[in-house]
């Protein structure tokens, strides 16, 4: 973090006010001393500014986050605070008042965020075909190619090289297990988006799962060893191809740290989707690009822990692939199949890929 300095605070106030700002003083609250720079302030101290305005003397008090636990690992954690308190504080009665929420820049230059009404997000645009191109064409002709093979492969030792990475902090591989179960985006907040009068499955079905699912978070929360670098929602519309094996990838979601298993089981459950909608079972292309990927995989890694952890993964892809939110066409006999899928699965002691059909009844 820079210096909170009067250089950078004083064209960042005028901005702000409409008129030129004078700083005075600056001082961590709950000390004394006054001085013309803050160092240490990035760890969350919250500062006391004195400015002179329009010939009048003033105090505001400017607060950042620190990292840490608790949701506050990354920088993107604390953004979402801030903007929250930016907009709450005013809304509640003898609530202190917020200003203003800003961002400090490279070299220490203060920006307002006071007027935006949403974030975006500007990206490079990239050629190419969605993944789910080639398995749609795989469930018409079921006939593989020898670049589906081909592609599997490379994405498959894609992963591979992306989980080689470990990452840096243990209490993060807690959290994205947690998260795993608790965040609006997976287990749980998928659940919530099923309609309740949808018939199957039912919500004591979906209360069955959760509670399994908790009962693997607590199998799993201690094997910190396993956090990796991760792509986070590793499905075929996320990735594009180009001509032959050339590929990007878009999205990457809910942090850069997280299990293996999150990605295979993303990519490796779409094939099984794609075929449960085909066959009604593991079968044809499909089971052929599911077992050479994950044969390949565990042999590119040595990571046979990760059959002992796929379940919860494979439960939470298994929820959004049958839900009639995101699927509203999907037949019954598909949902159930992968209902019966994520249930055998979460029972059984470790995911074994040969037993696919059995899981699903199918």
């Amino acid at each position: 973090m820079p210096d909170l300095s009067r250089e950078n605070l004083e064209p960042y106030l005028s901005a702000l006010l409409g008129n030129p700002v004078r700083v005075l003083h600056l001082s961590v609250l709950g000390e004394t001393v006054e001085t013309g720079a803050i160092k240490g302030y990035g760890y969350g101290m919250p500062v006391l500014v004195e400015y002179e305005w329009n010939g009048q003397r003033r105090k505001s008090v400017l607060e950042t986050l620190s990292p840490g636990p608790y949701g506050h690992d990354h920088m993107s954690d604390r953004a979402q605070m801030l903007l929250w308190d930016y907009q709450a504080f005013n809304h509640l009665p003898r609530h202190t008042r917020s200003i203003d929420v800003g961002a400090f820049q490279k070299g220490g230059t203060l920006l307002s965020l006071g007027k935006a009404q949403e974030l975006f997000l500007l990206t490079e645009y990239v050629e190419g075909k969605g993944y789910i191109h080639d398995l749609s064409r795989l469930q018409s002709d079921g006939r593989p190619t020898d670049l589906d093979l081909e592609r599997a492969d490379v994405l498959c030792d894609y992963l591979a090289d992306v989980h080689r990475e470990r990452g840096p902090d243990p209490g993060l591989y807690v959290r994205r297990i947690r998260e795993l179960l608790g965040h609006g985006e997976c287990i749980m907040g998928i659940a919530d988006g099923y309609p309740q009068d949808h018939g199957f499955p039912s919500a004591a079905l979906l209360e069955a799962v959760e509670r399994r699912c908790v009962g693997w978070r607590w199998r799993l929360k201690r094997r910190t060893h396993r956090l990796c670098r991760v792509h986070g929602d590793f499905h075929p519309y996320n990735i594009l191809f180009r001509e032959g094996t050339d590929f990007s990838v878009l999205d990457r979601s809910r942090g850069e740290w997280g299990d293996a298993a999150d990605d295979v089981t993303a990519l490796t459950g779409n094939y099984l989707f794609c075929s449960l909608q085909r066959a009604g079972r593991l079968d044809g292309p499909f089971e052929t690009l599911f077992r050479r990927f994950w044969d390949r995989y565990l042999d590119k890694t040595g990571d046979g822990e990760i059959l002992e952890v796929a379940a919860p993964f494979f439960a939470f892809r298994c929820l959004v692939m049958a839900s009639p939110v995101w699927y509203p066409t999907l037949s019954g006999d598909v949902r159930r199949k992968l209902f019966a899928f994520l249930q055998a699965v979460l029972d059984a002691e470790a995911f074994d890929p040969a037993r696919v059909n059995d899981y699903c009844g199918a």
